[in-house]
This record gives C-alpha cells, structure tokens and sequence, in this order.
C-alpha cells in the first residue's frame, strides 16, 4: 500500500507539475501505531494540512478544537465553551460582513466527527488515504479538473469545507481557500487546495496520465497555430 501510494504522489506530482508534496487525511477510529501524535497548539485545522506536507502525524479531535470553524466542519457537536466560540466568531463575521445571515448553515459539514486524524505526505502512512489534498497553482488545478469523472464542486470560505465536500461524495473537488486559511497556511495569492476522495485515488491517477499527456499534444499543435498564423497588428 504504502509503495503503492508513493508511486502514485510521484506520477501525480509530475504530471500536474506540483511543488509541493501531496497530503494523505485519513480519518480513524482508534490511534495509529507507529506514527507520532501531534504535540497540539495550532490555530486552525487547515494547520495541519499544511504541517502534513512535511512529516507523518496524527491529532486527536480535541487537537482541532482551537480552530471552531474548522472543529464544527469536521463534524464535533456546537456545545459548551467550542459552541459558544463558535456562536461568537460567527457573530463577528456576520457583523463585519464577512458571513451573510445564514450563511454557516450552508458551509458542508461531516455528520459524524473523526476521533483520530492522520495527515502526511501521500505514501508515508500505515493506512489508506480517506482524502489527499495539495495546494495547486491554476493550470495544476485546471488539469485536475479535466481529469475528474464528475462534477467538480467548488467552494471559498472555509478551506476546510473541501474534506466534508469530499466525504459527501465528491471525486474531486477545489477550493479557492479562505483569508484565514491563507494566515495560517501561508499559501500563496496563487494557490488553491484540490482534494481527491481516497477510494477516487487511483482512477483519478489514471485519468490524469491520460490527460497530461492529452494536453501536451493539443498544447503543441496550438502553439503551432499560434506561431503560424501570428501576424503584426497594423493600426
């Protein structure tokens, strides 16, 4: 599994020219052996995406809870100090204008919460994937996109929507982040998060060979077009 998931990274990596490694999430019911628990004191889960491209972990639910939004989008009950938090902070967002009334009640959420999450480089973990995730420039996102079999939704606000997004079905699926997504991360202004739902992994990893390797043929006979029939502009 794990070679097999390794390869997969590598081929996935260059033929959407990435430059950053591929996240594993997968969510758990008990802890994993052999991988190292997360030490905790992050400010959001999207933390731990961007953590996760440089060394394999796991994080209890609790460890997330820093982050309300995010807590509330893995799936954890809004009860007690994280409920009255989230009400805050969503009380400040509506306030400012940020949120529109109502507009939390339409962000995806997991029905049930995950008691243990591992995140790592794609292949660095004992256990399948439930989602993998990478941070993409457009074109790497564009090809993606291409080589989805469905739909392919599309959210902002919070980046870590796409997991539940991901859980409720989606194959592949791309977010345009969040502001604090992109503090907390520090990804990039030309950036954005895909995610590909685990069981999608390895058709999607085919359909992507397929094509690249489509637009590198169409690439080159447009800019054969291109370059043939490119004439000065005279005013």
């Amino acid at each position: 599994m794990t070679d097999h998931l390794r390869q997969i990274a590598n081929d996935l990596s260059r033929d959407l020219d990435l430059d950053q490694p591929m996240v594993q999430v997968t969510y758990l019911d008990e802890v994993p052996k052999g991988v190292t628990q997360h030490p905790g004191g992050v400010p959001s889960v999207c933390t731990f995406f961007a953590e996760g491209q440089k060394k394999a972990f796991y994080a209890a639910l609790p460890a997330h809870e820093a982050c309300e939004i995010g807590a509330f989008v893995m799936g954890a009950a809004p009860e007690g100090e994280l409920g009255a938090r989230l009400m805050a902070t969503v009380g400040m967002m509506q306030k400012e204008g940020y949120l529109r009334p109502g507009e939390e009640a339409k962000i995806p959420r997991n029905a049930t919460a995950p008691k243990y999450v591992a995140y790592g480089p794609l292949g660095s973990l004992p256990m399948p994937p439930t989602n993998v995730l990478f941070f993409a420039r457009p074109k790497s996102a564009m090809l993606a996109m291409e080589a989805a079999s469905g739909p392919v939704p599309m959210n902002g606000r919070p980046m870590c929507a796409i997991v539940p997004t991901l859980n409720q079905g989606a194959g592949v699926a791309v977010s345009m982040g969040c502001v604090g997504s992109r503090v907390f991360t520090q990804m990039a202004d030309d950036r954005m998060l895909v995610g590909i739902r685990g069981d999608h992994l390895d058709s999607f990893h085919s359909a992507v060979q397929k094509i690249a390797h489509a637009n590198r043929l169409v690439g080159a006979e447009d800019l054969r077009r291109r370059e043939t029939s490119e004439r000065p502009f005279v005013p």
